[in-house]
């Protein structure tokens, strides 16, 4: 039932521009006039969103292009309200620097200094671990950024969890580590999360414009998401104030909304101390731990640190909620920052911060267009198709075959119509994916899944078998088996 695809907070491309000798563009006319012709060639393909640079604490880019509103034709504009994702961490991250600093707890201090009644492996894992994804915790507890577990059942069933890793040995991506984070900045300061770093962290910095439901946003700025471009999911932001609260799921590792204008202020604040002192601010960015096995880059709290190809440090950090997509590019020794927001991610357009620090420091480097993604071409064609469903696999495998290289595609494409409830074009899409990688056991699954969701229990019993027969530790087809025959 694993939808494939890969966690876009923890995709850092390193553009590989080996042999390209590094000639720094010190002509701002010539930088600008060269962003802004790629991304204004890339917005008929599908690029929306907005784009800053700033060089030696000076704005020398910022424009916005393409829709915020498809439906009401309204224009990004630098001031636009986006979802930032998992750039939320490093705000997480800052305010228990704050408490750091006030003396409130060190990063060693362990669990059992905040909660009670841990189990035993949880009791010794510290802050430290927690900030740097070493903690051992799985990625997620609940279903989805809206799923509102009261905070003493969330808080439960994480502890309650098995750990992935002995605490310390190994970098594993958590974003329930980071919503303990936020818990510990509750419980330490007496004060809710976002109130908190609001006073801590954003007034300090001069940012207005960031946060859940404290920032007065004006509506009609908000950008509306739309999946592979094309599927509008509304604005995160509008439907924050809606629910006029925030999930556990989300809360300290993800949702912040933003604007390109105080991200900028939040990279003056960093360069110039003013959240935090240079000793701390250096803490935030020092590399604590691989990432990757045979990777280059490290993370530190909230950050990932890489060297360029100029031997310089990289702070960086992305985040999505696999619609809105942000990036955020820090060069302290040369002083620049690259900020980047969409509203329609594809992977057409995630690495576009990293292609502009190319054009910043090699006069040369020419970044590919910007196409139209596979992505949202296959999901507007099955969409609209009318057609005998009979024959939606044969058509979908005759118009596209040559691109069906990665089973994400497919797979994606078949949960989003799960979603819609249409499971009968879930169930061609994926029969179609274990025709073209028949040993995917988790390809499988979701055919598996799709059947049971259908009422289909004979089927579903059958496909889910096949996943097992493949992995024998397949949780979700197991599960999935013993339940349906429970049910018969």
């Amino acid at each position: 039932m694993k939808i494939i695809r890969f966690n876009l907070c923890l995709v850092l491309l390193i553009i590989n521009l080996n042999g390209i000798k590094a000639q720094i563009n010190t002509d701002n006319n010539a930088i600008e006039a060269k962003i802004d012709s790629y991304l204004t060639k890339g917005v008929p393909n599908g690029f929306a969103g907005a784009v800053l640079v700033a060089k030696e604490g000076k704005i020398i880019f910022n424009k916005a292009y393409g829709l915020a509103n498809k439906e009401e034709l309204i224009s990004n504009t630098t001031k636009t309200v986006y979802d930032i994702g998992s750039v939320t961490k490093q705000f997480t991250a800052a305010a228990i620097l704050k408490l750091v600093q006030l003396n409130k707890l060190s990063v060693t201090d362990p669990l059992n200094f905040f909660f009670k009644d841990l189990p035993i492996d949880k009791k010794d894992i510290i802050i430290h671990q927690l900030l740097t994804h070493s903690a051992g915790f799985d990625d997620v507890v609940g279903d989805g950024d809206f799923d509102h577990i009261p905070t003493e059942e969330f808080f439960k069933e994480l502890f309650a969890t098995p750990l992935i890793n002995k605490p310390g040995t190994k970098f594993e991506y958590s974003n329930s580590g980071y919503s303990i984070l936020a818990r510990i900045i509750e419980l330490v300061s007496g004060e809710a999360y976002e109130s908190f770093l609001n006073t801590h962290v954003f007034i300090p910095a001069g940012m207005e414009e960031t946060g859940y439901l404290i920032p007065d946003w004006n509506p009609d700025l908000y950008a509306i998401g739309y999946r592979e471009n094309v599927i509008n999911i509304g604005s995160m932001a509008a439907r924050y104030h809606k629910e006029a609260k925030i999930s556990w799921v989300l809360k300290g590792n993800g949702g912040f909304n933003s604007t390109v204008g105080d991200m900028y202020k939040w990279y003056i604040a960093l360069k110039t101390n003013k959240v935090l002192s240079k000793e701390l601010t250096k803490i935030l960015t020092t590399p604590y731990i691989l990432e990757y096995e045979n990777g280059s880059s490290h993370y530190a709290y909230g950050w990932a640190i890489f060297k360029t190809d100029r031997n310089t440090k990289r702070i960086t950090h992305n985040g999505s909620n696999g619609v809105f997509f942000h990036d955020f590019i820090w060069l302290p020794e040369e002083d620049v920052a690259i900020i980047y927001f969409t509203n329609a991610f594809t992977q057409q357009i995630m690495d576009i911060a990293w292609y502009i620090e190319a054009m910043l420091f090699n006069k040369n480097y020419k970044p590919s267009a910007i196409k139209v993604d596979f992505s949202t071409e296959i999901l507007k064609y099955t969409m609209e198709y009318k057609d005998d469903l009979k024959r939606l696999s044969l058509n979908i495998k005759t118009k596209f075959e040559e691109k069906l290289k990665y089973p994400f595609y497919l797979n994606d494409l078949g949960y989003y119509f799960i979603r819609e409830e249409n499971f009968d074009k879930a169930i061609a899409v994926f029969k179609l994916n274990v025709e073209l990688f028949p040993d995917d056991a988790n390809l499988w699954d979701s055919l598996g899944e799709a059947y049971m969701l259908k009422g289909d229990k004979e089927k579903a019993i059958k496909h889910y078998q096949k996943a097992l027969s493949m992995d024998p530790y397949m949780e979700s087809a197991s599960a999935a088996i013993e339940k349906l025959k429970k049910e018969n």
